[in-house]
């Protein structure tokens, strides 16, 4: 049994939900989000509420319920708050700039990385840090990966790109050995 999955999804006041067999749409202030899933899974509107279900007692049915049922929750979530991912990065002449739906991106390379952000996805640059934010859990995760891609942190110093609650473990550098 799937604790997540017998949860039911909660909706807020602004937020209208659309389901149409397995394709649901959800509507909020802050934008809208369509998804298609699986067959295994079935979902219901009752009241101010969205429950998801297995068809049957499949594994494959069983396991997609909770899964679902998160997905359905985290597009909810997204349309009425959003999400936000923060980055920070570190080093010598390191700079970060937003220019419309681009960021421009000085990480120590001899020629600056121009990164085009996904649709539904906006970035704030303040000193050293650059906040993603949007609707979709999915694609902010993703351009905020995307963008630590480019400069990971590295352990020696902690030069890079790395998330906000990321720890780096610090490793000592060389000694001077005997002679």
């Amino acid at each position: 049994m799937s604790r997540i999955g017998k949860v039911p999804v909660a909706l807020p006041d602004k937020v209208e939900v659309k389901i149409n067999g397995a394709h649901v749409s959800v509507k909020g202030p802050k934008g809208q989000l369509e998804y298609t899933f699986t067959n295994f899974v079935k979902i219901e509107l009752v009241g101010k509420e969205v429950i998801v279900k297995p068809v049957d007692e499949t594994q494959k049915a069983r396991a997609l319920w909770g899964t679902t049922r998160t997905l359905v929750g985290n597009m909810v979530t997204g349309v009425s708050d959003g999400f936000t991912k923060v980055l920070e990065f570190t080093g010598v002449g390191y700079k970060a700039a937003a220019k419309g739906d681009e960021l421009v991106l000085n990480l120590g390379f001899s020629h600056p990385i121009n990164y085009k952000l996904p649709e539904g996805v906006s970035a704030k640059v303040n000193k050293t840090v650059i906040e993603l934010s949007g609707c979709s859990k999915e694609l902010v995760g993703f351009a905020a990966a995307k963008i630590r891609s480019f400069r990971p942190p590295e352990p020696y110093k902690g030069k890079g790109v790395r998330y906000s609650d990321e720890r780096i473990i610090r490793k000592a550098g060389k000694t001077g050995g005997k002679k």
